[in-house]
């Protein structure tokens, strides 16, 4: 049986038990990282030389790191997975697009912001900081609103591309800070709570 190596508590490892949850795909979790520790490890580092999480580690024990391309794997592989990434090429462009938006923009501010509410002791928190990232993942969002106009989905059907996002989205909601008003937004958020992974991917927060 595959293995998925990771905590539960990593928004990089959601993102794939959600993609299991939502295929039915049966598969073994090993808790890995943080408190868990084990990334260090030779035999960890063999399979990720970056000794990070999620790591997905198929019977014949080939190994992929990095959640993305974790989850385009799956999906291009697995039954049921053509509906979340399409083989048109347009239509998988559309959706890889968002799913690096997510990487190379989003994380950054709203690992900040979660960090400081959830896992930095509270004297040591950086206040600017947290509030800079607030402003910045403000503006990203509304890009996303806009891009929700007309839409249930980023990309129209869901896809992979609301799995990647979601993972966020489910952070600026649920934390205690102060957001603009993004009606499209949060109607978006509110369809992914319906999803069948969402309740038991997505609820724990540190």
């Amino acid at each position: 049986m595959p293995i998925l190596w990771g905590r539960p508590n990593s928004s990089n490892v959601m993102k794939v038990m959600w993609l299991c949850t939502e295929l039915g795909l049966a598969h073994e979790r090993r808790d890995a990282g943080g408190a868990f520790g084990l990334t260090q490890e030779p035999a960890f580092r063999a399979m990720n030389p970056n000794s990070l999480v999620p790591v997905w580690q198929e019977d014949d024990g080939w190994a992929l790191w990095e959640s993305n391309a974790i989850l385009r794997h799956l999906a291009a592989t697995r039954p049921g997975g053509e509906a979340l990434y399409p083989g048109d090429a347009r239509a998988r462009a559309d959706i890889e697009r968002w799913m690096d938006w997510q990487l190379a923009h989003l994380s950054a501010p709203m690992t900040t912001i979660f960090f400081t509410h959830v896992r930095i002791p509270e004297a040591e928190r950086d206040w600017p900081a947290t509030e800079a990232a607030r402003v910045k993942a403000a503006a990203l969002w509304t890009m996303v609103d806009r891009q929700l106009e007309g839409r249930d989905f980023l990309t129209g059907g869901f896809s992979l591309a609301d799995m990647a996002l979601g993972i966020f989205a489910h952070r600026w909601f649920a934390l205690p800070i102060e957001r603009p008003d993004l009606p499209n937004l949060r109607a978006w958020y509110d369809r992914l709570r319906q999803r069948p992974g969402y309740a038991p991917v997505l609820a724990p927060m540190t």
